[in-house]
């Protein structure tokens, strides 16, 4: 009888220490991180760089537009006078050339995201970063992002926006 009150006693102080250790408040905060990445340095640069590999993209497009115009121009001119095998030759080009366009637009929407995120991606990594040192130096268990909306209900938290800033050197 002893013995079962004694394994009764260190269960009920065992269960006990559990639910104390279970109940440690975890520190929530929240930064609003898309206003984080517009103060960060170097977005002049990052805009600039953009542009400019846009503003080449679209050069080479109007190019390509203008390349195909003259020779649709050409053929819808000329039309009248070409020999059978002519006019499908020129047809040929002329679909190739869309075909050549179309695949162009594709693979230019393409390259203008993987540039973006060349340029961004050592900046928000930064951001990152300082927010995850906060957090740790501060005893945050959490830290949400109060951009993206998705948490629809949360007590009060902490925003953690002056301490980055300082963290990264920002006024």
């Amino acid at each position: 009888m002893k013995n079962v009150l004694k394994i009764f006693l260190v269960l009920a102080i065992a269960c006990s220490a559990m639910q104390v250790s279970a109940q440690k408040t975890q520190k929530i905060g929240h930064i609003n991180f898309a206003q984080l990445y517009e103060m960060m340095p170097g977005q002049d640069s990052i805009r600039a760089a953009f542009v400019a590999h846009q503003e080449q993209l679209q050069a080479q497009f109007q190019v390509m537009q203008t390349e195909y115009e003259s020779k649709l121009n050409e053929y819808q001119t000329n039309q009248a006078t070409m020999s059978n095998i002519i006019k499908q030759t020129k047809e040929r080009e002329i679909i190739d050339l869309q075909r050549r366009i179309q695949e162009f637009q594709q693979t230019a929407q393409e390259d203008l995201q993987n540039k973006e995120e060349e340029l961004t991606g050592p900046i928000i990594e930064k951001a990152r970063n300082a927010v995850k040192d906060v957090a740790k130096e501060n005893g945050y268990s959490f830290i949400l992002n109060s951009t993206e909306g998705l948490v629809l209900y949360t007590e009060p938290a902490d925003d953690i926006m002056p301490m980055v800033k300082k963290k990264l050197g920002l006024k």
